[in-house]
């Protein structure tokens, strides 16, 4: 059985200095339809592919602490033949899975969402740890605009997160908790942080309730930035003051780590209100768990040619740099320049 501190262990090493997350846990539907948009023919053959590009980037774990998979890649294998999960070991990355089964409609509530999958978690999850899990994400949507998010939303979508993190924990499995509060809308920047500090109060007093040991969690939550068809700009610094006021109000010092979402934001932003955030003196590593950020220059390069997988991994590999070195305070986009050149 794990116990308390081996867990607190792996959740330190999943926000371990200089690195990050790697979110590849795309849903089959998902992943398709990016590969789709690729060029590249929706395959389950190519799923597995593609994901085999990312995680054997030569020299991954030097910017990335553990990498997130979905149902379908954690039960394939690499094309020598190695599970996914036990790919992963062997490179020094952690391997980690997603386990909710999506956002749905919640009921009463018109436009906002709840985040299923806890029937049969406990069975998964062991499941899961069997075959090599050691940590496991569950994400959360909350929406803003025309009155929501209400409280009804974030009071289900809290006590699901503390649900699925309990059942982690008991499980051995470190979760990552994310209340993602979406970009989509034209809300302004102070509604966001409104937003976020109100859904991370109602997440942290459902984790104290379900008995989730915090210091044996790493929180992935979104950046406080504004509306995507807002019209308002917000610079690196000032992104950086929002989210980190707004962390500093809601988050527990106990908390492991926090691990940004990039939620759709163009990749060289994400990174440099990433860095913008490391001058702050804050209780917890700041560091990134981002998907599309990461992975879509990656895609673009392979296009799903044999020929292409070193472009694949040299785009994805650029875009890891870019955020390690942002982890140091620096600008991560002219950091990873000078390590190119």
């Amino acid at each position: 059985m794990i116990v308390q501190a081996e867990l607190a262990a792996t959740a330190a090493e999943m926000v371990a200095p200089g690195k990050g997350i790697l979110a590849a846990d795309e849903s089959i539907a998902t992943m398709s339809a990016r590969l789709e948009k690729a060029g590249v023919e929706p395959t389950e053959e190519n799923r597995r592919a593609y994901r085999e590009v990312l995680v054997t980037t030569p020299a991954l774990n030097q910017g990335v602490s553990g990498v997130i998979l979905c149902d379908e890649t954690f039960r394939q294998a690499t094309s020598d033949g190695k599970p996914f999960p036990v790919a992963l070991a062997d490179t020094g990355l952690l391997p980690g899975i997603k386990v909710d089964t999506g956002a749905k409609p919640l009921a009463a509530a018109p436009g906002e969402k709840v985040t299923e999958g806890l029937d049969g978690l406990r069975e998964r999850l062991s499941d899961y740890a069997a075959l090599g899990a050691r940590f496991a994400k569950w994400r959360a949507v909350i929406v803003i605009g025309d009155g929501k998010p209400s409280g009804r939303a974030r009071r289900a979508n809290a006590h699901a997160l503390a649900r699925y993190a309990a059942l982690c924990q008991e499980a051995g499995v470190v979760p990552i908790v994310e209340p993602e509060v979406l970009m989509d809308g034209d809300h302004s920047m102070a509604a966001c942080a409104a937003a976020t500090a109100a859904t991370l109060h109602e997440v942290f007093a459902e984790l104290r309730e379900a008995g989730v040991e915090l210091d044996g969690i790493v929180l992935k939550p979104n950046m406080v930035v504004p509306g995507k068809s807002s019209g308002e700009v917000a610079k690196p610094d000032q992104v950086a003051k929002a989210t980190v006021d707004t962390l500093r109000g809601a988050v527990p010092e106990e908390v492991a780590g926090i691990a940004f979402l990039s939620g759709g934001q163009p990749a060289e932003q994400a990174t440099d209100n990433l860095a913008a955030m490391q001058g702050y003196d804050v209780p917890w590593p700041l560091t990134f768990s981002f998907g599309r950020a990461l992975v879509d220059p990656a895609l673009a390069a392979w296009q799903g040619s044999p020929d292409r997988v070193a472009a694949g991994q040299e785009a994805l590999a650029h875009r890891v740099n870019c955020n390690s070195a942002a982890l140091t305070g620096d600008d991560g986009e002219a950091a990873a320049r000078d390590h190119v050149a």
